[in-house]
């Protein structure tokens, strides 16, 4: 761990710092062949669950190439015409919309910002609210399906991506509920965006135009949704079909992917895959040494010492959570600290669904907090703000989220409902 702190502060790409740490182990216990943790490089990406994971970054690229956006958009904007905070308000209801095509919340985050940013510039929010709204908004995604974060946290977890999925659905409404009274808040303080005295409520005929052009992307969802839980594919199966569904929408839904698009997405889904896949190979390696080492066994003595009580127990874990992602990428705190909390919250009767949506949403948080996150970096780099207007904005929204968070932790219920009405 020492040397693993060590290579992460000398500035080490995270894939080496993780894979490094792992030999290092074993080169001090020598009890282990260095055959056998080449293998465990190969065989933690030997996995048909593990399949999802690309089909659904490269259809995510995909639908951001077809059109699907240009519509959801237009929908956001209707359903929020006479809201306050109007620009602010499309943000967040298109980041709901999207968490069903994206599956990224820094991907939807930086699309966004290229949409919207100098829209919200003209309405006169400040540069920081603006990327504010725009980072967090895009944590919705952490748990609308088909989230990355829930597919690795199943995988690796050994928890039903289907039940994932479903518990998903509530929380990420839920949240879209909290931001947007947030927005509405701050929007009428700040006198920012005020409706058109002549702006009406959106028509029954009006939004029936727009659903009609955006219904293949809100199906979406519900058919991976419905296919997984009535076992017509798996979840691997469920992102090649995604890809599919996507190439269907271009090709013969909105006629907008052309063979240049389809080379762009493909180029973006390898590049992003690319890092991805690079670390969970070498987190085989340093996966293997907790294992070797009982680190998973001593951490659940260590916090079982502290307290039996699984809502405090959740509440640490959480706090735990949120400093790990201020340092560290989201999917490498999902892949290490997965296998040692799972244990933890099942040994004190929390149902890992439940903890898996709060784990998802608090790690995602970190992609957006000083200072490493990745969201600040690429959001405020567009929008041309600083990180210090981007804190100071960002904190009615920050506070807005971890009452959401304390809410799905005190009444677990919100979660679980629907996956238990499902699945029994």
């Amino acid at each position: 761990m020492i040397l693993f702190v060590v290579l992460l502060l000398i500035g080490m790409p995270i894939a080496f710092v993780i894979g490094i740490s792992g030999m290092g182990y074993f080169i001090i216990e020598r009890a282990v062949p260095w055959t056998v943790l080449v293998q465990r490089v190969v065989a933690q990406t030997q996995s048909f669950t593990f399949l999802a994971i690309p089909f659904f970054i490269f259809a995510g690229n995909l639908m951001n190439e077809t059109g699907i956006t240009k519509n959801l958009l237009s929908l956001a904007k209707l359903l929020t015409r006479k809201m306050y905070g109007g620009v602010a308000q499309v943000n967040v209801v298109l980041s709901t919309l999207m968490g069903g095509v994206s599956g990224s919340a820094v991907a939807d985050a930086s699309m966004q910002i290229r949409i919207l940013g100098p829209e919200m510039d003209k309405q006169g929010y400040p540069k920081g609210y603006t990327a504010a709204i725009t980072c967090l908004s895009g944590l919705i995604v952490a748990t609308i399906p088909p989230s990355l974060g829930l597919i690795l946290f199943g995988f690796l977890g050994n928890v039903s991506i289907g039940k994932l999925f479903i518990a998903g659905i509530v929380p990420g409404i839920l949240m879209a509920v909290f931001l947007m009274v947030t927005v509405s808040l701050t929007s009428r303080h700040h006198h920012y965006d005020k409706p058109a005295e002549d702006a009406t409520f959106p028509t029954f005929k009006e939004i029936w135009t727009n659903l009609k052009m955006s219904i293949w992307a809100l199906l979406f969802p519900v058919i991976l949704i419905v296919g997984i839980r009535f076992g017509i594919f798996t979840p691997s199966e469920a992102g090649a079909f995604a890809v599919v569904y996507s190439l269907f929408c271009g090709v013969f839904v909105y006629h907008e992917l052309t063979l240049e698009k389809f080379w762009k997405a493909l180029k973006n889904a390898i590049a992003d895959l690319g890092s991805i896949i690079v670390i969970i190979a070498f987190s085989g390696i340093f996966g293997y040494a907790l294992t070797f080492g009982e680190v998973p066994v001593l951490m659940s003595s260590f916090l079982l010492s502290i307290t039996t009580n699984g809502t405090l127990m959740m509440l640490l874990m959480l706090a735990f959570l949120f400093f790990a992602g201020m340092f560290l990428d989201s999917d490498v705190n999902t892949l290490l600290l997965t296998p040692i909390f799972v244990p933890v919250v099942m040994s004190l009767g929390i149902d890992p669904v439940h903890f898996g949506i709060c784990m998802s949403t608090i790690i995602t948080l970190g992609c957006m907090t000083p200072p490493v996150g990745t969201g600040i970096y690429i959001v405020c780099g567009i929008e041309g703000c600083s990180i210090g207007d981007f804190v100071k904005e960002s904190t009615p929204f920050f506070a807005a989220i971890f009452l959401e968070i304390l809410v799905l932790v005190f009444f677990p219920q919100i979660t679980l409902f629907l996956p238990n009405l499902i699945y029994g």
